[in-house]
C-alpha cells in the first residue's frame, strides 16, 4: 500500500474553493491517504472566485505552455501550484484566460448556467491527463470526483490508453448531488472528440446533460462510488448503469473505506 500513486481531480478543494461537499473530501482524504503512506497529487480548475495573492499561487512554467484543442479550438493551459496551509501537500490548479478568469464557479452574476460549461470540463478533462504527462508521474489510481472530471476515464481509455505512464492506470468516479438542469448545444460530442474517439464511444453523452456527463463517467471508470447523499434519482441512475463497478462509500467512514477501496476491493491497483 506504501507505494500507491493516487491522483485527486475535482471542481473544487478548501481552503481554496468551497461550493460543495467536493472540496472538504478534496481536503481531508488525501491528506488521511498520505498519511497511510500513499504518494499523491492533486489537480483542481484554477476559478476565478480563488485569490492568487492570498493563497500564494504561482505559476509553474516547465509545466504551462501546451495548447488544449476543444473542438477545433486550441486554448493555451496555465499551471500554477499552491501549498494547503498546516499539510504537507501541493495543489496544482489548470488555468486559462479565456475559461477560468470569471469571477464565478459555473453561473453569472445572474445565476445563468455559463453556456461553455462544456468547454471548461473538456479543457479541464485534457489539461489534466496532459498535466500528468509533464510531472512525468504514472498514477495508480485517478480518483474523479463530479460531473466536470467525467470524460477523464474514456480519455484514459482510448486517446491515452497507449501511454506507457498510464498504462496500469486505474479510475475511480465518485458522483455527488451536484445536478444541473443545463442542456448543451448538439456540438458537444464533436468538442469532446479527439482522432481515435467516434460517436459509438460518446454515445451516453448523447442527452448532453448532467446525466450524460455521469453516465460518461460511469462507463468507463473502473470503479463507481457516490461522494455522499445522492438523490433518488441519481442512485437509481448509479444501479440501472453499473451494477458491476459499483462500491458505496459514506463519507463518515471514506478514509477507511477508501483504503479498502484503493487497495483490497477488486485489486483495483493490481
Amino acid at each position: 500500500m506504501s507505494k500507491l500513486r493516487i491522483l485527486y481531480v475535482a471542481s473544487e478543494i478548501n481552503p481554496f474553493l468551497q461550493t460543495s461537499e467536493v472540496a472538504n473530501f478534496l481536503r481531508t482524504l488525501p491528506q488521511a491517504m498520505q498519511e497511510r503512506g500513499m504518494e499523491i497529487r492533486i489537480l483542481v480548475p484554477r476559478f476565478g472566485l480563488i485569490n492568487e495573492r492570498k493563497n500564494r499561487l504561482h505559476e509553474v512554467v516547465r509545466l504551462s505552455g501546451i495548447n488544449i484543442a476543444v473542438g477545433e479550438e486550441e486554448k493555451p493551459l496555465v499551471i500554477k501550484v499552491a501549498s494547503i496551509p498546516n499539510a504537507k501537500l501541493q495543489v496544482y490548479f489548470i488555468d486559462n484566460e479565456d475559461y477560468f478568469q470569471r469571477k464565478s464557479v459555473f453561473h453569472d452574476k445572474q445565476q445563468k448556467f455559463y453556456e461553455d460549461n462544456d468547454e471548461r470540463a473538456i479543457f479541464f478533462c485534457k489539461g489534466v491527463i496532459e498535466t500528468v504527462k509533464k510531472l512525468g508521474w504514472a498514477p495508480d489510481i485517478v480518483h474523479c470526483n463530479d460531473w466536470m472530471t467525467s470524460l477523464i476515464p474514456m480519455y484514459l481509455k482510448t486517446t491515452y490508453k497507449n501511454e506507457p505512464l498510464f498504462k496500469d492506470t486505474k479510475s475511480v468516479f465518485a458522483i455527488y448531488n451536484n445536478g444541473f438542469s443545463h442542456t448543451f448545444g448538439d456540438d458537444l460530442l464533436n468538442k469532446v472528440k479527439m482522432v481515435d474517439i467516434d460517436d459509438t464511444i460518446l454515445a451516453p453523452l448523447e442527452s448532453k446533460d448532467f446525466e450524460g456527463f455521469i453516465r460518461m463517467g460511469m462507463e468507463y471508470a473502473d470503479l463507481v462510488v457516490k461522494g455522499g447523499e445522492v438523490s433518488d434519482e441519481l442512485t437509481q441512475l448509479i444501479e440501472d448503469f453499473s451494477k458491476d463497478k459499483k462500491f458505496e462509500i459514506s463519507i463518515d467512514e471514506e478514509e477507511q473505506a477508501h483504503e479498502e477501496l484503493y487497495g483490497i476491493y477488486t485489486n483495483l491497483a493490481g
